[in-house]
């Protein structure tokens, strides 16, 4: 189409005067959102990266040391000594604790001053002590408890991460900016059909290709996207789940959509974990099992870099060139600048369930700061937390009609069966998911 010559070019249009949601995204201490993460436990690094030496780690803007105690104990404690402030990065660990390097303060794992030796007989170890958190190492993740005392809850279990059948490998990656905008990723399912389709496989390629019907639902612990696409005579709903506050899991990495299945769940499990403002760890696990990964796709042996380029991540292997033509979820989730300016932006119906996830955070937020008890994930009286997280595929022909609609009311039924069946217990659920989807009517 010839266009005009004379194109009307509108000049600097963006206001220049506003800023992020600090409310939402600061996490720093007596921050809200900072106040409010604090309520649950957060991870903090990976087993492995703890050795025999002190560990300087930073988690919600404040700088602390992690070491782990001749005797096996965990201590987590402000990187700073009480006494002159020199930091315990350069600390000894023993048996009890961790002594200061310039004047020997020894601090017990939960911040007690055991001993000052510079001045043995001082009584100041009676009126000071170290700020220390609680810490939970599970499935090589050590975790940190960082709100009030008298508030610790319950390290919760969730229903994917305790399958014995499941073979959990613990990764860690950083993105260099603010938690939320890497956590709502995980409920814009749109993305993938503009962002993955040119750079997944060939196998993938029509598949992500298609929009298809999507919906956003409520759950109990957060939110889940439900996404249903038309693969050849099936019928994929897919549901990917925001946990709250900071936790998301997603369906399996290579899904062929090839067969009938029921309640296939999930891949990966991961904390979006705030270090400060403007940077984010994502810990979790890839999950390996036959039926997630039935071709052994997966590398155990490389799970890291495997992350890496699932994300699209930049690593040394990458130039800026490749970058640009074959960009992933890292770059297009960093580019939003170190802190999105929601102000700025202009959402849309595609953008709902980015839009919950915000509310979701904003109402815990809330709580906290009207002295509220936040709710945490409970089991209910089960083994373990239900999640929502799964692949549903069904054949069901084409050409019945609209098809945007069909695909819709596929995903509003596997969606409220998947509700349902939280109910009940992990090995229950799955059969009692079956018999539900084979008593609907597509």
């Amino acid at each position: 189409m010839k266009r005009d010559s004379k194109r009307n070019f509108a000049g600097r249009q963006r206001r220049q005067d506003l800023t992020e949601n600090a409310e939402l995204t600061h996490v720093g201490p007596d921050t809200p959102g900072g106040e409010y993460l604090r309520r649950f436990w957060q991870p903090l690094v990976l087993s492995s990266e703890l050795g025999d030496l002190p560990l300087a780690v930073r988690l919600l803007g404040e700088d602390l040391i992690l070491f782990r105690t001749g005797q096996g104990n965990l201590g987590l404690l402000d990187r700073q000594c009480c006494h002159r402030g020199a930091s315990l990065e350069f600390g000894i660990v023993t048996d009890e604790g961790i002594s200061c390097c310039y004047h020997g303060w020894l601090y017990d794992v939960d911040g007690t001053i055991l001993e000052t030796p510079n001045d043995p007989t001082s009584r100041i170890k009676e009126q000071l002590r170290s700020t220390a958190y609680p810490t939970h190492e599970y499935k090589g993740i050590i975790f940190a408890y960082m709100g009030p005392p008298a508030e610790v809850p319950e390290f919760p279990l969730f229903d994917t991460c305790e399958d014995p059948g499941t073979e959990y490998i613990p990764y860690s990656l950083h993105f260099p900016c603010n938690w939320v905008q890497v956590l709502e990723n995980a409920e814009d399912p749109v993305h993938t059909v503009f962002l993955h389709a040119r750079t997944s496989g060939p196998q993938f390629a029509q598949y992500h290709s298609e929009m298809g019907a999507f919906d956003f639902v409520e759950t109990p612990i957060g939110i889940t996207s439900v996404h249903s696409r038309r693969w050849k005579d099936k019928v994929l709903v897919r549901t990917i789940e925001v946990i709250l506050p900071n936790i998301s899991q997603g369906a399996a990495i290579w899904e062929a959509a090839e067969e009938e299945k029921c309640f296939q769940r999930t891949s990966g499990f991961s904390w979006k974990v705030a270090i400060d403002d403007t940077n984010t760890s994502i810990i979790g696990w890839r999950h390996f099992n036959d039926i997630v990964d039935p071709d052994h796709l997966g590398d155990r042996n490389h799970i890291g870099k495997e992350m890496v380029d699932s994300y699209g991540q930049y690593d040394d292997e990458r130039s800026n060139d490749q970058r640009q033509r074959e960009p992933g979820d890292f770059e297009a989730i960093v580019s939003q600048r170190p802190i999105a300016v929601h102000p700025l932006e202009n959402l849309q119906g595609s953008d709902r369930g980015v839009a919950l996830v915000r509310r979701l955070i904003r109402r815990g937020i809330q709580a906290v700061k009207s002295g509220k008890l936040v709710v945490q994930p409970s089991r209910n009286g089960m083994k373990t937390i239900p999640t929502y997280t799964q692949d549903t595929i069904i054949s069901i022909a084409s050409g019945k009609g609209d098809e945007t609609k069909l695909l819709r009311e596929v995903g509003e039924k596997v969606a409220h069966v998947i509700l349902e069946t939280a109910q009940f217990n992990t090995d229950e659920r799955q059969r009692v998911f079956e018999r539900m989807i084979q008593e609907i009517s597509f």
